[in-house]
């Protein structure tokens, strides 16, 4: 069982470990799955680490390696152990298909690599850029044999012959053209209507071809004459015999035998936008629509799902097999995802009861607030609020109010209760969640305001106008202080200067922390509006308010870089493991770390124990 764990903690962290293996302690242990023979002996010596609150796998995911690319991949292509990637940054990459780990890198093109393939030997490499070039390159020396010279725009998709001599291209010039690779010119240029976006080779026949222009699917033979059946579709894919077609047609996806034209089987897609891939022994289809994966088994005429896989935050442009277990997907989320099929365990399993399921948050959840130990979502597109225990990551409460498509509002949980308020038609709304019912409105005399806050203790209600802030006393809708943004100085280095707008930054009880700023300057005020008797009065605002995300203005979540770095010393806190991709929502409250991604997925850290 350890071995097990080893090479999975390898492969799912390989290049945390690889960059820097003192981090092995830091940001990969603490992600063991909670059933792992790494996690229970483990657990007790990383007591001075970030916990993994919620968000911990019960076991080893069918994800097991992510690489981060720095740029968005447009195609996949596979041939013994390597896999290649065509990139949005101009580049070719070149993988190990185990670890995942880069070999190189290949330039030469001068725009994104939209389509790319190795040759059936693998000595060769064909792309197709949006330089309008295709290029043959030497997969030993790197190195560039050729470039094609001819399209008068992008090239959307390349191919090469199963013996090694043409390479077929399709453009948005709305052209299919044929290449002699031995001649190194074109010989064959066929003109559609629109433009050509996919072309592929039979696998086994090298004078096959199959194309794809204004979603007709047709096949040609190596002089350019149309042969066979047309068909209606605007994907496709040949199983690796040369005998299978994939098709996707309007209303679902569609297998065909080449040779005959005969349907082999049907199947619906819930998404019209979809790659495909065989397996090696043509047994199992990999489809993607979407930001998901389905794995079906087409061996009958009534194809079976296999498998489902989700983590990609967008879409997935391009799957390869890389064995007849492992599958390969390229997203446009910047990140190339290894997955291993008929790894979802059907047994029950022992876990840590702390380790929850990753989705319990909604993806309408776009701002999040850690408050008594609750999750609260912050918009309310269909005025609908759930509550979540951060120890526990279960759901705690359902509430209803009249505040569907608001974006201005805020909640607070006040003894036991939750305050809501949003703002509408020049009126502030004061709502006790647990009662069900309206409590106050207050009717605002100026115009639309941007922010609007809760006062931490519940009795005050701010309110943001571009130049200035007010706070209205909850229970007598008074006036109780206003700050104008003119009234505050900011110090540049021409002097001073009046500041023009607020942007609230946290609340504590009755004090508000606010950035002020002008053409490009500005500073941190804080004020206190709980003074009896007294206007709002200034205290120094160093250091911020408690529940910044940035906390003393020096720790920042990067969420691109899947990481939390200390910005004054440089050191990075915690990464998380790739599989998580970019994070949407962060909320920090110097005690947790709430994360949200753009996959569904939650996470939960907890720095109690962490020196910051």
């Amino acid at each position: 069982m350890w071995t097990n764990d080893s090479q999975r903690l390898l492969l799912e962290h390989f290049d945390i470990i690889h960059n820097s293996p003192s981090r092995l302690y830091h940001s990969a242990l603490p992600f063991c799955p909670s059933s792992s023979w790494l996690y229970e002996h483990y657990s007790l010596e990383l007591s001075q680490e970030a916990k993994v609150v919620k968000g911990l796998s019960a076991e080893w995911g069918i994800c097991f390696r992510t690489v981060l690319l720095n740029d968005r991949s447009w195609s996949l292509s596979y041939w013994n152990n390597t896999i290649a990637v065509g990139s949005g940054n101009k580049d070719i990459l070149i993988l190990d298909a185990i670890t995942g780990s880069q070999i190189a890198v290949l330039p030469g093109h001068t725009d994104d690599v939209r389509s790319i393939t190795f040759s059936s030997d693998g000595t060769s490499l064909v792309s197709g850029s949006d330089d309008k070039t295709v290029k043959l390159w030497d997969v030993q020396t790197g190195g560039v044999v050729w470039t094609f010279h001819g399209h008068t725009d992008w090239v959307w998709s390349v191919s090469i012959s199963v013996d090694n001599t043409t390479i077929a291209s399709g453009s948005d010039d709305k052209t299919l053209r044929l290449w002699n690779i031995q001649r190194r010119e074109c010989h064959q240029i066929i003109e559609q209507q629109e433009e050509v976006t996919c072309v592929r080779f039979s696998p086994t026949n090298p004078q096959c071809l199959v194309s794809i222009s204004g979603g007709t699917t047709q096949q040609w033979d190596i002089d350019g004459h149309r042969v066979g059946p047309t068909y209606d579709g605007c994907a496709i894919a040949f199983s690796l015999d040369g005998t299978q077609l994939i098709l996707d047609v309007e209303d679902g996806v569609t297998v065909y035998n080449i040779n005959s034209g005969l349907v082999m089987a049907e199947f619906h897609m819930a998404n019209n936008y979809a790659v495909f891939c065989f397996s090696p022994d043509h047994k199992l289809m990999a489809a993607a629509a979407g930001l998901d994966i389905h794995v079906l088994n087409i061996t009958g005429s009534n194809p079976y799902l296999v498998e489902t896989f989700i983590g990609h935050s967008d879409y997935i442009i391009s799957l390869t097999f890389s064995s007849l277990s492992t599958l390969v997907s390229a997203s446009h989320d910047e990140s190339i995802k290894f997955w291993q099929i008929g790894a979802s365990s059907t047994s029950p399993i022992v876990t840590d009861p702390k380790s929850t399921p990753l989705t319990l948050v909604p993806t309408e959840s776009m701002a999040l607030k850690t408050k008594n130990g609750l999750i609260i979502p912050s918009d309310l597109p269909d005025g609908v609020i759930k509550t979540w225990g951060i120890l526990t990551g279960l759901h705690k409460g359902l509430f209803q109010i009249p505040a569907q498509g608001t974006h201005q509002n805020n909640n607070q949980p006040v003894d036991n209760r939750l305050i809501f308020v949003w703002y509408a038609d020049r009126k502030i709304n004061i709502w006790d969640a647990e009662k069900g019912e309206l409590l106050q409105t207050i009717y605002v005399p100026r115009g639309h305001i941007k922010d609007l806050r809760v006062s931490g203790d519940g009795s005050k209600v701010f309110y943001v106008y571009q130049d200035s802030i007010q706070a209205w006393d909850i229970r007598t809708e008074e006036v109780v202080g206003e700050v104008m943004a003119w009234d505050v100085y900011i110090k540049t280095n021409d002097g001073m200067v009046a500041g023009g707008e607020m942007q609230i930054l946290g609340i504590e009880g009755s004090k508000i922390w606010v950035h002020v700023y002008q053409s490009g300057w500005y500073c941190q005020k804080g004020w206190d509006f709980g003074v009896p008797g007294s206007p709002p009065v200034m205290f120094s605002s160093e250091g911020g308010p408690p529940d910044r995300l940035h906390l003393n203005d020096t720790k920042v979540w990067e969420t691109s870089m899947s990481r939390m770095k200390d910005m004054v010393t440089g050191k990075v806190v915690i990464h998380l493991p790739g599989r998580f991709g970019e994070a949407s929502h962060v909320q920090w409250d110097g005690h947790y770390l709430v994360v949200l991604f753009w996959s569904k997925e939650v996470v939960i850290l907890d720095f109690s124990n962490v020196s910051l």
